[in-house]
């Protein structure tokens, strides 16, 4: 789930006293320029036409990332095919 919960702490170094941490402690905490909703949202791995949700069903994730492009969350939880991708490209390097 991508879910996050706000876990209240006796520090003073944050300016409201608490620090958002990830519902499923191996996924990375949110950063200072992510945005975090404080009420549940609807569910977005499955398609919903009605309020306009496409699923994640088909979408391509990165496997080695603990974030929101990663497998783990935006699969939530159905499993997923590796395909290994070789990508040969031009350089325009010059050797003298």
């Amino acid at each position: 789930s991508n879910s996050i919960h706000a876990k209240r702490e006796n520090r003073r170094k944050h300016k409201y006293n608490f620090q958002l941490k990830p519902f499923n402690p191996e996924h990375k905490p949110p950063g200072v320029k992510d945005l975090v909703y404080y009420e549940m949202s609807p569910g977005f791995c499955e398609k919903n036409p009605k309020l306009g949700i496409l699923g994640t069903h088909g979408r391509s994730c990165n496997d080695t990332s603990m974030g929101v492009d990663g497998c783990d969350i935006m699969c939530c939880g159905r499993g997923y095919r590796t395909q290994e991708v070789v990508v040969v490209e031009r350089c325009n390097c010059m050797f003298h």
